[in-house]
């Protein structure tokens, strides 16, 4: 991109949003990533918090693409997530934003199995559906971009840990829909790069759907670790398309 267009504030940078910023630091762009802390460990650090109605601040990028990647533990029921959202867009605008993309998931499609892509529709079925449903709709009214990412994978966020020795409460023979956190950074810079061809919403999706005995198996055996186990066995494929994306010259490169 051209250097005019080098800056870039990711709000919640956590485990994806400071890796972004990371690889945009690497790349020259000024950047500035907000935690809730008014205390900063890098110098990308901002913070950005919301007290009730009051918006506390230090973000000051102006002509910056705007990234959301606030962690999905945020979006529970009882957070503020919509109304940081609404802010963050407020904020955004003021500083003349040139393009705002939402980390969504594909957690806003239905639980029950069928192939899934951006022409679905919508229908809410759960708290957290709606809430990701809201978010989506905000950012998309406001001229933004929506990027609804799978199970992310990636440095520190092993599969072969995280479900070692558990019961899973789903079946053996569901299909996984997952992607590393490389090609969602990546995703992003391509939709910036080809922000006035893209599309207003794309899934982040490794090609690759296993299932979930056969992918969780392999992980759990690549750390030594025992195998969840599953309370069923029944055949099913929740399978979530994310090749659209690959229409602006995104390609996958990394396994999960």
């Amino acid at each position: 991109m051209s250097t005019e267009n080098n800056k870039l504030v990711v709000l919640g940078a956590g485990w994806l949003g400071n890796a972004l910023c990371v690889e945009a630091n690497k790349l020259a762009w000024q950047v500035q990533g907000t935690h809730r802390g008014g205390e900063h460990e890098y110098d990308f650090q901002r913070q950005f918090i919301l007290e009730g109605d009051v918006l506390k601040h230090d973000v000051s990028l102006e002509d910056a693409w705007w990234v959301c990647a606030i962690p999905p533990r945020s979006r529970s029921s009882e957070s503020n997530y919509l109304a940081t959202l609404q802010a963050g867009l407020e904020l955004a605008k003021q500083l003349n934003c040139k393009g705002f993309i939402l980390c969504s998931s594909t957690g806003v499609y239905p639980s029950n199995n069928g192939q899934y892509d951006e022409t679905t529709e919508i229908i809410c079925q759960s708290a957290r559906q709606q809430q990701l449903y809201d978010a989506e709709q905000l950012v998309l009214n406001a001229g933004g971009k929506v990027l609804r990412l799978a199970g992310l994978v990636g440095l520190g966020r092993d599969p072969g840990r995280f479900v070692a020795g558990k019961e899973l409460t789903s079946s053996s023979q569901q299909v996984v829909n997952m992607v590393q956190q490389q090609d969602v950074i990546a995703a992003i810079f391509s939709v910036l790069e080809n922000w006035s061809n893209a599309s207003s919403i794309y899934n982040v999706v490794n090609p690759a759907h296993p299932t979930k005995a056969d992918y969780y198996q392999q992980k759990c055996a690549e750390q030594g670790n025992q195998p969840p186990t599953f309370t069923s066995h029944d055949k099913g494929e929740r399978l979530i398309d994310g090749s659209a994306i690959e229409s602006l010259s995104f390609r996958y490169q990394m396994s999960i």
